[in-house]
């Protein structure tokens, strides 16, 4: 063993490699030299340890380096204020594009029809499913990846725009057989346009992927706040120039291609040639079973607008559509970006159990006590927001959007399982779950639809309530997690979020205008978020959340 040095054979890899609790590395072309730690060589790896982590890399035949995994224990909360800062940098982000997605809503829905937002809504429907194999779970796979070459990653970069490439020429094909299906002629020409976002995604997935590894959420908050901001601007110049439906086309197109341009640029780096002698087949069969399981939850997940488009057509199609973006989308901007933050944490706590459990643990208190408090204030206040939000045109939507907060409260109790299939790559058993839950989903869907929108929406909450405990108790057949405490937080945060509907309804029932019962409505829920405080596991709960924002604020420096 040499201490502070050690120089490993020659190679061409060039760079700086450090990260969470990595010691210092100068990476030149004919050494590694790494100071300040203890360093050993085994077969053709070295391993060096530092008091405060692990680091192992070794050289492939090559002479490409392949950076591993690393632990941070004895760091003590360096990694929880790292992650914490992580989804407050996020969260700050999907903040703006909240506000933006929302002020889409309100601006554009008194611009455009309901037909408008069914015909996009019918062509999204079906070829969003090609979204899924674009991606490949290969943005997954090179995120929760333990060791990630610089030639995986190029070959990553090829194998997902090559995807993008073959997809969007196979929908721009198809897309007259997409308009024969629902008897709609304007969707060929949609469908067309539409089908390019596919190459363009294709070139972003790996550079996301990677900024993702490494941490720089700063950058991908930017990216993910400019480019709707830039296609909402591109929409709404379109619709006040009778753009109609092409509005929301422009919009797409522009969203896609302004965030492709500031994570390559974010990324700062060109990918290489494609490497056949690279070893790929791990993270192939990772996406593989990955996308296997997402396309199974995008049957059962976008059954609602397929059922709706064929039984009721485009213009009932397009109310269903507004209410659920104007609940789902958000909702989602929110959940998507906590899986950002949360997969390369987990998956380098992955042989900590307790500390491991506890991030889980945290996660869905965080989760639950802003996103699932905040669904039961709008269950209970759907008729005001759905007036304010999207005018009074739209007020017959008020019971669907109730509805779909109480699906989207049961989702996000169950959202923190798909961290650990993902950060545990046990996506072979996430897979076999989704089977079961697309049946629920889709059997309750239909069962649902025999009384409208209305009964798609109460038949997809439905689903929602009974998969949620289902999914917990499944994934602990393979992994070790906390499984009580979960379903003991998941049950207060619902008593909570009940109490908090039912004050919201009484209110804003009784006040007058809309506006006002809103702002009244979102008062009761913080006075019942106070009387909760009472009792002493709801308030130990909410210092839990208190401390994750206070690790969020704590100005730690990310490593370069």
């Amino acid at each position: 063993m040499v201490t502070p040095s050690f120089i490993v054979g020659a190679h061409h890899a060039m760079g700086r490699l450090s990260g969470p609790g990595f010691c210092t590395q100068l990476v030149t072309r004919s050494s590694i030299t790494l100071r300040g730690s203890s360093c050993f060589k085994t077969g053709s790896s070295t391993r060096c340890r530092t008091p405060a982590s692990r680091l192992a890399f070794h050289l492939d035949s090559g002479g490409d380096y392949i950076l591993m995994s690393h632990r941070s224990s004895a760091a003590g909360g360096k990694l929880g204020n790292l992650a914490a800062r992580g989804v407050f940098i996020t969260l700050g982000g999907q903040g703006l594009r909240i506000i933006i997605q929302v002020l889409s809503v309100v601006v554009l829905a008194r611009l455009l029809s309901p037909q408008d937002y069914g015909l996009l809504a019918m062509v999204t429907a079906i070829i969003g499913v090609a979204e899924l194999f674009r991606d490949f779970g290969l943005s997954s796979a090179a995120v929760q990846a333990p060791t990630l070459s610089r030639k995986q990653r190029d070959n990553l970069f090829w194998i997902n725009s090559c995807l993008g490439l073959v997809l969007s020429v196979a929908i721009f094909l198809g897309a007259p057989l997409i308009a024969d299906l629902y008897h709609q002629s304007e969707l060929a020409p949609m469908t067309q346009v539409l089908a390019w976002m596919f190459l363009v995604n294709g070139v972003a997935t790996q550079y996301r992927a990677d900024l993702t590894r490494r941490l720089k959420f700063l950058r991908l908050a930017v990216a993910d706040t400019v480019s709707p901001a830039a296609a909402l601007a591109v929409a709404v110049a379109f619709a006040l120039n009778g753009g109609g439906y092409w509005s929301l086309v422009a919009q797409q197109l522009t969203q896609f291609t302004v965030m492709l341009a500031l994570v390559l640029v974010a990324a700062r780096w060109l990918p290489g040639a494609p490497s056949v002698s690279t070893p790929m087949d791990g993270m192939l069969k990772f996406g593989w079973h990955l996308v296997s399981t997402q396309l199974i939850g995008y049957v059962s997940k976008n059954s609602d607008s397929f059922i709706i488009g064929l039984r009721f057509g485009p213009s009932t199609l397009g109310l269903y559509n507004r209410a659920f973006q104007l609940l789902m989308t958000p909702l989602n901007q929110v959940r998507a970006p906590s899986t950002t933050v949360a997969l390369p944490v987990l998956s380098r706590l992955r042989d900590e159990q307790a500390r491991y459990s506890r991030f889980v643990e945290r996660g869905q208190l965080a989760l639950g006590y802003t996103l699932v408090t905040g669904l039961g204030l709008v269950a209970g206040a759907a008729s005001p927001v759905t007036t304010v939000f999207l005018g009074d045109k739209w007020a017959s939507l008020a019971p669907v959007l109730s509805l779909l907060a109480v699906a989207g409260a049961f989702q996000t109790l169950a959202y923190v399982g798909y961290w650990v299939y993902l950060s545990q790559g046990l996506t072979r058993y996430l897979f076999r779950y989704s089977v079961a839950e697309a049946a629920i989903t889709v059997g309750l869907l239909l069962l649902g639809s025999q009384w409208g929108i209305v009964g798609v929406a109460g038949g997809y909450a439905a689903a929602q309530a009974l998969n949620w405990p289902l999914s917990f108790w499944w994934l602990s057949r393979w992994a070790a997690i906390p499984l009580r405490r979960l379903y003991g937080g998941a049950a207060r945060i619902t008593l909570m979020a009940a109490a908090i509907s039912a004050a919201a309804h009484l209110v804003s029932s009784a006040i007058e205008p809309p506006v006002l019962a809103v702002v009244a409505a979102g008062g009761a829920a913080v006075v019942v978020l106070l009387m909760g405080t009472a009792v002493p596991s709801v308030r130990k709960d909410l210092v839990s959340v208190i401390d994750v924002g206070k690790r969020a604020l704590h100005r730690e420096k990310v490593p370069v």
